[in-house]
């Protein structure tokens, strides 16, 4: 008997949930209205998805646009993108501390804007252990910027190890060059 009461409660829970799982016939809006989302009014058709009016473009090509630089950022302190490092190194040298803190105060005072840091690294070492270096490196910048202030929601911190060098070469001219992390601000990368 208690077996069979509790078939029968699996069987009415079970109809319940299929019929209140149920969808609406397409284009059935139960009686609430469809708002166009960039008007605030009700859409043309009251169908979902359906827009009384056009959604405006943007034009990337419009001076002061997402695409163009602030151009306070093409002289100057910073102007300087490149911090370098010592052989097997990720801490920022003293030297850079000023163009740091420059662009930790640019971001500090342009909230929107957003900066990628990439770490490089030389040629020397295996794949693994550069794509390692170049992320303490970009992370060690990072982390000083938002320690000046910076959101850390404005920067993002990548490794390109050895992927990308400055100098072609395979002495110490080249490899201090290759040895830095760059800083790109959104639009440059």
């Amino acid at each position: 008997m208690r077996a069979s009461f509790t078939r029968l409660l699996t069987a009415i829970a079970a109809t319940v949930l299929i019929v209140g799982c149920s969808t609406s016939p397409e284009g059935s809006t139960d009686g609430a209205p469809v708002i166009d989302p960039v008007t605030g009014k009700p859409a043309a058709s009251g169908k979902p998805g359906a827009q009384a009016s056009k959604i405006p473009g943007v034009d990337l090509t419009a001076k002061g646009g997402p695409g163009e630089a602030d151009p306070r950022l093409k002289s100057g302190i910073l102007a300087r993108r490149s911090i370098y490092y010592d052989y097997d190194q990720f801490d920022v040298k003293d030297e850079y501390r000023g163009v740091v803190e420059a662009h930790a105060k640019y971001l500090r005072e342009n909230p929107a804007a957003r900066m990628l840091i990439q770490g490089n690294t030389d040629e020397r070492g295996s794949r693994e252990y550069n794509v390692g270096l170049g992320q303490r490196r970009s992370d060690g910048v990072k982390k000083m910027l938002v320690l000046l202030g910076a959101r850390d929601n404005q920067i993002e911190a990548v490794s390109l190890g050895e992927e990308k060098p400055q100098a072609e070469g395979h002495d110490e001219s080249a490899w201090s060059k290759n040895r830095r992390s760059d800083m790109l601000y959104g639009g440059e990368y």
